[in-house]
């Protein structure tokens, strides 16, 4: 049997479907660039999935690849963990 894909879905689902943060999100639904979430019922709003792939298939094509750590933000960097771990004298 095939998983249905749902019909409507809020911002964290829509947030990890494209990778993009809710900051990015918001802003390209102020910028006109993103479609606006539809109210669902009268306390929960969301964006049809449909309205979502279709933004999706409209992007341009990019040019070139990403780079290695595209997507990863700061999780994918050494923190002050790894720092300090460094300056401990070793045993």
């Amino acid at each position: 049997m095939t998983p249905l894909k749902p019909a409507a879905m809020d911002m964290p689902a829509v947030t990890a479907y494209l990778s993009l943060s809710d900051s990015t999100v918001e802003e390209l639904v102020r910028q006109g660039v993103f479609p606006k979430p539809r109210q669902l019922s009268p306390r929960r709003k969301g964006w049809l999935t449909r309205e979502i792939d279709q933004w999706l298939e409209d992007r341009p094509v990019a040019d070139m690849l990403p780079p290695a750590n595209s997507g990863y933000g700061r999780a994918g960097t050494p923190g002050k963990a790894s720092r300090k771990s460094e300056s401990l004298p070793s045993q």
